[in-house]
């Protein structure tokens, strides 16, 4: 009797959101050094192999996972709320998306290019800018500083934060020989990660406020 022949079952197609979703699980738990084609298809059961008929190589990846992240973000601001009101809440809200997947800060430069949320987030800071009157190379500094103070400050704060070790040891510096560092480590630690982000984000905005209105 001769047996029927078993098929064996196709394997599931994917989605960009399954891949995005499985290269930011590795990114959160191992880090952005352990991201890639194979541990991502390890993190979906698929095949390396499979992986490239949905994403070209670790860029792509690298790039879904920006998108993921940045995705949460909503641009869309309180009608007649100043530009330095919009800039902060823009700002708040890019720090909450990123600060839950602080291994990713170093891919919102490398891919601002590319990614099509950094974009739409970029757009939204410099409709900001513009309704506060900035134009041409004032512009282009406002958003670079900007960008700069974001990046600069999601990355101490998951590198080096002020209720950290590091702080903690700065504090306990022999004080004849760091007075200042050591008494300011000492404040330091009391200083909330929300209050840090703010005051440092109204220096920045004050600071380009003088430059509008000095150039």
């Amino acid at each position: 009797m001769k047996l029927p022949r078993r098929t064996m079952p196709r394997p599931r197609s994917l989605t960009p959101a399954d891949i995005a979703a499985a290269a930011l699980q590795v990114t959160d738990r191992d880090g952005l050094a352990a991201l890639s084609m194979r541990t991502v298809a390890a993190e979906l059961g698929a095949g390396t192999m499979s992986l490239y008929r949905y994403v070209r190589d670790r860029e792509a990846l690298e790039r879904l996972v920006v998108d993921q992240v940045l995705a949460t973000v909503d641009t869309e601001l309180a009608p007649r709320t100043s530009w330095n009101q919009q800039i902060t809440e823009l700002a708040e809200r890019m720090r909450n998306a990123v600060g839950a997947h602080p291994s990713i800060v170093p891919l919102l430069m490398l891919h601002r290019h590319a990614s099509q949320e950094v974009k739409r987030c970029a757009e939204a800071f410099l409709r900001a800018l513009t309704e506060g009157g900035f134009a041409g190379e004032q512009r282009v500094i406002a958003l670079r500083t900007l960008v700069s103070y974001l990046n600069g400050a999601l990355q101490a704060q998951h590198l080096g934060p002020l209720d950290g070790p590091g702080t903690n040891a700065m504090a306990e510096l022999p004080r004849n020989e760091y007075p200042l560092l050591s008494a300011t480590a000492r404040v330091a630690k009391r200083l909330g990660p929300d209050k840090e982000f703010r005051s440092g984000i109204a220096i920045v905005l004050h600071g380009l406020e003088c430059m509008r209105q000095n150039d």
